[in-house]
């Protein structure tokens, strides 16, 4: 460190010929009388130019005080961009003019040098007597600003050249990739998280609370611990049990695009070309105040937030009309909530992300960033008609950025309203006929409505564009569930495309709520799931259960209700239920209170919170679609209590069996399974659902519930 000392005390005085003072006390263009040109402080420049990979060697030797250095260039920032450069080099020696006007606010940009008049003529003068000046330029400002002691910590100025921008996650389309391009060149900044990363954070409608279960899960296939990956804003449509699982669009990246063009039209070219446009987040004044938002931003980033909160909010009081310090705040409050794991303090996030929009001269691009963000943590606090009302703001605010009605209609499905999110990805499409996001979507809504031949060409030629969104595993789900109902083989190619890009476990097993690790196969003996007494007890009172069960069916008001779940092809199916994700239904029990009291005995049975206990009964002419369920942390018991003799059977994978009264069939019902009743007569059996034996007690009780 004792460099550091003896550049400091060897700044000379002012040349004794100089015309010009600065208020920094030295000669023309701030020069100093100092050091020659070996000095470190000219050596770092020449290695600063060599590029930002060898100034981490000049701090790591000390061969100069960073802080102090990049401190002296951002007074001589002369294009407005934060940083001195080669533009800024060219703005002071007349040979370009200033781009942005100078707006002052304080004595530091008071204190700036302000660049020579342009002559016309010097832009004639030839490049190598340009980069002399340059050069010699470069070595002035370093001598000329006094002690690093009295300057900001400037360090984000130059670290916003080399940021690199984290990948993007889930669910809609990156926001960064839809913005337009900055009006000047001299904006960038260290970036905010949230210009950059995906919208959401893994969660949906779940809260900070510990101690309170998750309302909805996330698909996750490496969960070793047992508490699986946080929930998503994605997952679209909440639906019980089997085949019908809701749909989520993460936004994955695709490395393959099934059967698109190679060709790409202009169109398309220009498009991709706005994608990798950088938001523009600074108005007028906030570039007046860069140094500061950038200091504050970087104590964020750096995971300091209640450092970087503080910062903030001392801009905001000082600056309450700055866009970006307000937008800084939310951010700050955003990530101490995840760090405190307070919903309160989220709310708080939410508040100051909605203020920001309310501000005068806001750019376009922090208004979606900002309005984007409130609906997606709206979303994670559960609240979707509010997070509805962001988005619709948005739309109404932007309407020609179909990307923001994807949203909505994402944000209609969410709430169950699958009639306006089908209006929204209409006219979507009617702007956009090409875009996957929208027709993926459209599809699923199609296939909900049980429109499975008008559901197919959409939710393939979505898959086929590649398009953010729309790689997911519920696509390559439904796509493949529809083409096998309508007896097309296709079905397979689709289902072993979506194992070949991990959304599932394999072509069988097909479920997408998953804990990775756990044993899987199709069918199952009682020895190896480890739940001996429980068959034993299920066959050994076998004829209570079935008395019981057969008392409820011979009711006037018949409390077994039809399958709901668009199982069937045809026939007649219908379902008698005592428990549902681990709640007993104290009703029901009432009618079959023998058998719910045998059951009792069994934590591995009445809390599996992923499965039910129910009776099921079939009647002839039935025939359920191949499926699969939604978990593999699940395995199903089926009991045989009125077993006809001939025409009853079932699939599971590629294996066969037959049901016998007294005896229970274990499968893993996350594999592809398929049933026919061609009987004479009904078949009655008992179906229970226990967690997968491979699974924790933790997992047991920390999994959220289907």
């Amino acid at each position: 460190m004792a460099s550091r000392k003896s550049s400091r005390a060897t700044g000379g005085s002012p040349s004794p010929g100089s015309k010009r003072e600065t208020k920094h006390g030295g000669g023309k263009n701030g020069k100093k009388e100092g050091l020659s040109g070996s000095s470190f402080f000219t050596w770092f420049m020449v290695i600063a130019l060599l590029g930002v990979w060898t100034s981490v060697a000049v701090v790591w030797f000390e061969l100069v005080d960073y802080e102090e250095v990049l401190g002296k260039l951002g007074i001589y920032d002369a294009d407005g961009d934060g940083d001195f450069d080669v533009e800024d080099a060219k703005v002071l020696l007349g040979l370009k003019e200033r781009s942005v006007p100078a707006q002052p606010t304080s004595p530091e940009s008071e204190e700036s040098v302000q660049p020579a008049e342009n002559v016309e003529s010097e832009r004639k003068i030839a490049d190598v007597e340009v980069e002399e000046e340059i050069q010699s330029v470069l070595h002035e400002a370093l001598h000329s600003q006094p002690d690093a002691d009295s300057m900001v910590d400037d360090v984000g100025a130059v670290e916003s050249e080399s940021y690199e921008i984290p990948a993007l996650d889930d669910y809609v389309p990156d926001l960064e990739e839809r913005i337009s391009d900055p009006d000047t060149p001299g904006d960038s900044e260290v970036m905010p998280e949230d210009a950059v990363e995906h919208y959401a954070e893994d969660r949906v409608h779940e809260d900070y609370s510990e101690d309170q279960e998750p309302k909805h899960e996330k698909q996750t296939e490496a969960q070793d611990t047992g508490v699986e990956s946080k929930q998503t804003e994605d997952d679209v449509v909440i639906e019980p049990e089997e085949s019908e699982n809701p749909v989520k669009a993460e936004d994955y990246s695709n490395d393959v695009q099934v059967g698109k063009s190679e060709k790409e039209t202009e169109q398309d070219k220009t498009e991709k070309a706005k994608k990798k446009k950088k938001p523009k987040l600074l108005n007028k004044f906030d570039k007046t105040i860069k140094a500061e938002l950038d200091a504050a931003e970087k104590l964020r980033k750096k995971g300091k937030v209640e450092e970087a909160l503080r910062a903030f909010e001392a801009l905001v009081n000082q600056y309450p009309q700055s866009p970006r310090a307000r937008y800084g705040k939310a951010q700050s409050e955003d990530d101490l909530a995840e760090k405190m794991r307070s919903n309160e303090m989220l709310q708080q996030a939410i508040n100051t992300y909605d203020e920001v929009v309310s501000l005068p001269n806001v750019p376009s691009d922090l208004i979606k960033l900002s309005l984007k963000r409130e609906a997606d943590r709206q979303q994670f606090l559960g609240r979707m008609r509010g997070s509805l009302v962001t988005l619709q703001k948005l739309v109404q605010l932007f309407p020609s950025e179909t990307s923001f009605k994807n949203d909505l209609g994402v944000g209609y499905l969410l709430i169950g309203d699958n009639s306006n999110a089908k209006k929204v990805y209409e006219e979507v499409l009617s702007l956009a006929p090409n875009d996957g996001f929208a027709k993926v979507h459209y599809g699923f809504i199609l296939k909900a409505e049980n429109k499975i031949a008008e559901s197919i060409p959409y939710l393939q030629e979505g898959l086929e564009s590649g398009d953010p969104g729309t790689d997911d595993g519920r696509f390559y789900f439904h796509l493949g569930d529809a083409l096998q109902r309508m007896g097309d083989k296709e079905a397979y190619k689709w289902y072993e495309l979506g194992y070949q890009r991990g959304h599932f476990a394999s072509v069988w097993q097909r479920s997408l709520y998953n804990v990775k690790g756990l044993k899987a196969q199709p069918w199952w003996t009682a020895r190896e799931t480890g739940y001996t007494e429980l068959v034993k007890s299920l066959e050994k009172n076998w004829k209570l259960i079935r008395d019981e069960g057969l008392a409820v069916m011979d009711k006037k008001r018949s409390l077994f209700l039809p399958e709901d779940e668009n199982l069937r092809e045809k026939g007649d199916w219908s379902q008698f239920t005592l428990w549902q994700q681990g709640r007993k239904n104290e009703n029901a029990c009432k009618s079959v209170p023998k058998t719910c009291a045998l059951l009792e005995r069994f934590p591995e049975a009445t809390g599996c919170r992923r499965g039910q206990i129910k009776y099921s009964i079939m009647h002839p002419g039935t025939h359920v679609w191949p499926h699969t369920g939604p978990t593999n942390c699940r395995l199903r018991m089926h009991l045989g209590l009125v077993i006809p003799k001939e025409g009853c059977r079932i699939r599971c994978a590629q294996e066969y069996r037959d049901w016998e009264e007294g005896k229970v069939l274990i499968f893993d019902d996350s594999f592809e399974h398929e049933v026919w009743q061609d009987a004479e007569s009904y078949r009655l059996i008992f179906i229970v659902d226990v967690w997968h034996p491979e699974l924790t007690a933790q997992q047991r009780r920390t999994l959220p519930a289907i």
